[in-house]
């Protein structure tokens, strides 16, 4: 969902989801609405049903085998996409269309040599790539041959089959990698994922192994020394209360670096949530961050979050260009960051709660917020302070 930036209502992403089932009514309309597109083509064979040139039997024979191959068709090509059936059952569909085409065009007429549209349709979208390629043409020689036999030479239709067909043969490969790249990013989560828990327990018994096997030890002195040396006891409680304090100290500081965002990681997940919403994107590489804080790195990665948060949510905006470089100000050397769209910008009542809270946090780590209506778009401009090129490592 988006939320409009000028009146503040929220609508659905207009995406396409390849290769995979309507998620609502509206997508099911949608799908709807493009298999009756395709349906063109059976405007002749129903035309020529109803014209009452053949016999009452021709008529219902004809009838029952169109209802039958468009069945046939709807179920392979529109339910195998995405979701695949077994090789055994779209062999046995393909070879109920492969009969039926050629049986209706070659009993009731040349207006039905449009099912060999459907037949090479059908082939592309799921047949592997070699198979296809000698089925798409031998569709094309049946369809010539009966023809024939109504002097219909279907220059037209001769050049659509294998066009369409081929084309099916693509838009199948699309969707076949476009499912394996959603299996391979839910994997890759996945594993980030596991990485992540496990530097988590790296972090946390490292943190807490020796102090907490200290506070045992001291522990169980206190208790042998309390009946004959309560000084001494006294002393290990006191170490004890030492030790826990400094190892609270520890995660609270490993806890902080946990939710401080990193800049790497935000661009990263720049580049798949404009994607994602179907924006444009110009994301740089992982920058050089060396003589930048990590408070001012932190500063700028939430400006970064906060900035296509906007441009997805709220801009309607399909280009996106993040730009990250150092520049050399009147107050010294930064880094600036900065998020341009095409989209229609802020709703001019002043900046919201989101970038008041960005203009606090980099005035913290000393830096600048600068966000506004451009002559195509919105801009923001994020600037934090970095070290002198000769005071890097130094120790200044």
């Amino acid at each position: 969902m988006t939320e409009d930036r000028q009146t503040g209502e929220v609508r659905p992403e207009h995406q396409v989801r390849i290769g995979q089932g309507p998620r609502n009514r509206r997508e099911l309309m949608v799908k709807v609405l493009w298999i009756g597109v395709w349906l063109v083509f059976l405007s002749s064979p129903v035309k020529d049903l109803a014209s009452g040139h053949h016999t009452t039997g021709a008529t219902v024979g004809g009838a029952i085998g169109l209802a039958a191959f468009v069945t046939a068709y709807l179920t392979l090509v529109f339910r195998n996409i995405g979701r695949p059936y077994s090789p055994r059952v779209v062999i046995s569909l393909l070879s109920a269309l492969a009969v039926l085409a050629p049986l209706l065009a070659y009993t009731l007429g040349g207006a039905w040599l449009g099912l060999f549209v459907y037949l090479s349709v059908a082939c592309g979208a799921t047949l592997p790539v070699r198979a296809a390629f000698w089925s798409i043409p031998a569709a094309t020689v049946v369809m010539y041959l009966v023809g024939l036999r109504w002097n219909e030479k279907a220059d037209e239709t001769l050049l659509l089959v294998p066009l369409i067909g081929f084309a099916m043969v693509g838009v199948g490969q699309l969707i076949r990698t476009t499912v394996e790249l959603r299996k391979a990013r839910a994997t890759v989560a996945e594993l980030a994922a596991n990485e992540e828990r496990l530097r988590l327990a790296r972090d946390l018994h490292d943190l807490l192994g020796h102090s907490l096997s200290l506070i045992t030890l001291k522990s169980e002195l206190a208790g042998r020394m309390l009946p004959g040396h309560p000084e001494k006891a006294a002393q290990q409680v006191a170490d004890i209360e030492q030790v826990s304090r400094q190892a609270l100290v520890d995660v609270r500081e490993a806890v902080t670096g946990y939710r401080r965002p990193r800049i790497a990681v935000e661009l990263a997940g720049t580049q798949v949530a404009l994607t994602a919403a179907g924006v444009t994107a110009e994301v740089p590489a992982e920058p050089d961050l060396t003589g930048v804080a990590e408070e001012a790195e932190s500063a700028l990665a939430w400006a970064l979050r906060e900035a296509v948060t906007n441009v997805v949510r709220h801009s309607g905006a399909d280009r996106c260009a993040v730009r990250l470089e150092r520049c050399q100000t009147l107050d010294g050397p930064v880094l600036e960051l900065s998020v341009e769209d095409n989209g229609s910008g802020g709703s001019g009542k002043g900046p919201g709660n989101g970038l008041t809270g960005l203009t606090e946090r980099l005035e913290k780590a000393g830096g600048t917020l600068e966000a506004g209506r451009i002559k195509h778009g919105f801009r923001l401009v994020a600037r934090v302070p970095t070290a002198p090129a000769g005071d890097v490592g130094s120790g200044a």
